[in-house]
C-alpha cells in the first residue's frame, strides 16, 4: 500500500459505471432447490445488465463450460476460486480517490459473521477482481460487507445497527471506531444508522433490503399496511429514523415508498425477506426482482417514476431468493474513473 491514502470517495450507484462484477454460484448446499435454478437465475441478471453495460462474472474452472452454455456472448468469464456467488459482499467495494484513479478497498469477510464455515476463498475474491480491475488495492480496516452500506456519493451513508454492531464481526469496534472507518475510506461525512433490517434476512441486517438511496436527499423504502406483518413495525421505526435524519448537505430526506411483495415462506415455514429495494442500477437502465405478483408491476411503476431515462427491467427473483438474496446481493459496480491506476499490492 502506499504510504499515505489519497481522499477516497465511494460512487452514488447511479453515477456512471466501467462494469459490472458477479460470481457464478458453486456452494449447492446454500440454495434450496439446487444450483441449476440459481444459476439460471444468475444467467437472467448478466443478461439483463449487460445490455447497459460490460459484465464480467468470476467462475470456478469446473463451472467454466456450463456458465458459457447459460451466459452466451453477454458477459466476460474469468476463472478464480470461489465459496459461493455474492459479490456484494464478497467483492471490493470500488471507490475513486481524489486524483481520479479507481481504488478497490478490500474489507475482511467472515460470511456474514460465522454464518457458514469454508468461506477463506470468498475472503480472497476482492483482491482478485482489485487486480483484474486494474485498481489500487486498499486493506479496509474492519469486517464489512457491501450489502450492509448504501451511499448518496454526497458524503452520506445510510446502514444499520443490527449488521454493524454484530459481535460475531467487529466485536472490538465502537460506533465511533466504525464511522471513523467509514469516513475515511468511503468519503462520507455523516452516518445514518436503521435500528435493523428485515425479519429473516440471512445477513442479519443488511440495508440493501430495506432501504436505499434513490437521488441525494432522496431514499426508497419498503411499506405495508398489514399490523400483522413481521416487517410491519421494523419499517415504521425505519421511517421515523429516515425522517429524524439529515443528510451531509443539510437536506432532510424525501421518503418514497414501495410496496412489499405478498409473503412467501420457505421449506421450514420462515417468512423470506423479499425486496423490491434490492435492485441493481446499470447504465441507462435498472434490473429489479420480480416474484410474479401484481405488486411486481407497482414496484416498477414507482421506479420508473423516480429513475426518469432509465429502462426498468424485471428479472425473475425468486431463484435468487433461494440462496438469501436478491439482484444487488450478487452485483458489484466499478464507476468509471479518470485516470488508471497501478496494479498495487498490499
Amino acid at each position: 500500500m502506499r504510504s499515505a491514502e489519497p481522499a477516497l470517495r465511494m460512487p452514488a450507484e447511479w453515477e456512471p459505471h466501467e462494469r459490472c462484477w458477479m460470481a457464478w454460484p458453486c456452494r449447492a448446499e446454500a440454495w434450496r432447490h439446487g444450483l441449476g435454478s440459481a444459476r439460471m437465475a444468475f444467467a437472467a441478471v448478466v443478461q439483463a445488465i449487460a445490455r447497459f453495460e460490460p459484465v464480467t462474472v468470476m467462475v470456478r474452472v469446473d463451472d467454466l463450460d456450463e456458465a458459457r452454455g447459460l451466459i452466451g456472448s453477454a458477459a466476460t468469464l474469468v476463472q478464480t476460486e470461489l465459496d459461493d456467488s455474492w459479490t456484494r459482499d464478497t467483492g471490493p467495494t470500488f471507490v475513486l480517490a481524489g486524483d481520479g484513479t479507481l481504488a478497490g478497498v478490500d474489507w475482511g469477510f467472515n460470511a456474514w459473521g460465522l454464518v457458514y464455515d469454508g468461506f477463506a476463498r470468498d475472503a480472497r475474491l476482492a483482491r482478485h477482481i482489485i487486480d483484474h480491475a486494474g485498481a489500487h488495492r486498499i486493506v479496509g480496516p474492519q469486517i464489512l460487507e457491501g450489502g450492509s452500506i448504501h451511499v448518496d456519493g454526497q458524503g452520506t451513508l445510510i446502514t444499520t445497527e443490527e449488521c454493524l454492531f454484530d459481535p460475531r464481526r467487529n466485536p472490538h469496534l465502537s460506533k465511533p471506531d466504525i464511522e471513523r472507518h467509514l469516513r475515511a475510506m468511503l468519503g462520507v461525512d455523516t452516518v445514518i444508522w436503521l435500528k435493523r433490517g428485515l425479519t429473516n434476512d440471512e445477513t442479519r441486517g443488511h440495508v440493501d433490503n430495506i432501504c436505499c438511496f434513490a437521488a441525494p436527499g432522496h431514499v426508497l423504502l419498503p411499506a405495508t399496511g398489514d399490523t400483522s406483518d413481521p416487517d410491519y413495525a421494523i419499517l415504521i421505526e425505519a421511517r421515523a429514523a429516515l425522517e429524524a435524519a439529515v443528510d451531509a448537505r443539510g437536506r432532510s430526506l424525501i421518503i418514497t415508498t414501495l410496496p412489499m411483495p405478498p409473503r412467501r415462506r420457505d421449506q421450514a415455514g420462515d417468512v423470506l425477506a423479499l425486496s423490491y429495494v434490492n435492485f441493481y442500477i446499470a447504465n441507462g437502465g435498472l434490473v429489479m426482482p420480480g416474484f410474479d405478483e401484481a405488486t411486481d408491476h407497482d414496484a416498477a411503476t414507482v421506479l420508473s417514476s423516480v429513475f426518469p431515462g432509465r429502462e426498468i427491467v424485471i428479472v425473475p427473483g425468486h431463484g435468487i431468493a433461494d440462496g438469501g438474496g436478491n439482484i444487488h446481493c450478487i452485483t458489484q459496480q466499478q464507476p468509471k474513473a479518470v485516470l488508471r491506476s497501478p496494479i498495487a499490492s498490499a
